[in-house]
């Protein structure tokens, strides 16, 4: 009787050690099944590049820059947000001050064209304009680029700064920069960027990442 009891504890021991090696695995799939999206977008840029060149048109920013904690903005609303709670879209950011030059409105007129490209993926991206000051912007600005497709935000230029780096020789005002749904600054695109590349290279994101 005291054979069978011990040996029945210790079945019970088996059992219950492989039932927690077994949901332990389980956890470990799940996260992996989680992160793949990610994975697999960061690999499609970082790791798998064809013969003769890169993957994409804009810089790839390494490491990766996270959006500041501290990095604040003041929405359309006068309302003070961490810059943060953006996260959870695509993010095209452009950097200006409100007095909106050529520049500076060619820029805005290509993100929207490129968000528009992007078809039924369109939702999925949020454009944004970081302007460094609280002058007013022209009517004819806030018309063309309507919310929320695209976001005019005003933010410490210096705190802008710190977090979006520029190519040598270049402004922080001459980019484009791209933001992935975690928050992670993703790529720069260069001065005077060719648009149909910038599509390229999203519309290729959006394929291989369902995050967003």
């Amino acid at each position: 009787m005291q054979s069978q009891r011990s040996t029945a504890t210790a079945q019970q021991r088996t059992t219950k050690k492989g039932s927690w090696h077994s949901g332990r695995w389980m956890l470990v799939l799940l996260a992996l099944v989680c992160a793949a999206p990610v994975i697999a977008s960061y690999l499609m840029y970082y790791v798998f590049k064809p013969a003769g060149g890169t993957s994409s048109y804009g810089a790839l920013i390494e490491p990766q820059r996270p959006i500041p904690s501290q990095l604040m903005v003041t929405d359309e609303k006068g309302q003070s947000l961490p810059f943060k709670s953006l996260e959870g879209k695509w993010l095209m950011i452009t950097v200006n001050g409100s007095e909106c030059d050529e520049q500076c409105a060619t820029r805005l007129y290509f993100m929207r064209q490129v968000r528009v490209l992007q078809s039924g993926e369109r939702e999925r991206v949020v454009n944004v304009w970081l302007r460094t000051d609280d002058k007013p912007v022209s009517d004819v600005i806030k018309t063309a680029y309507p919310q929320p497709d695209t976001r005019m935000l005003i933010a410490s230029a210096k705190d802008v700064a710190a977090w979006l780096p520029v190519n040598d020789g270049a402004k922080l005002t001459d980019h484009i920069f791209l933001v992935d749904p975690n928050g992670n600054l993703m790529m720069r695109f260069p001065k005077n960027p060719d648009p149909k590349k910038i599509n390229a290279d999203l519309a290729k994101l959006l394929k291989w990442s369902r995050i967003g």
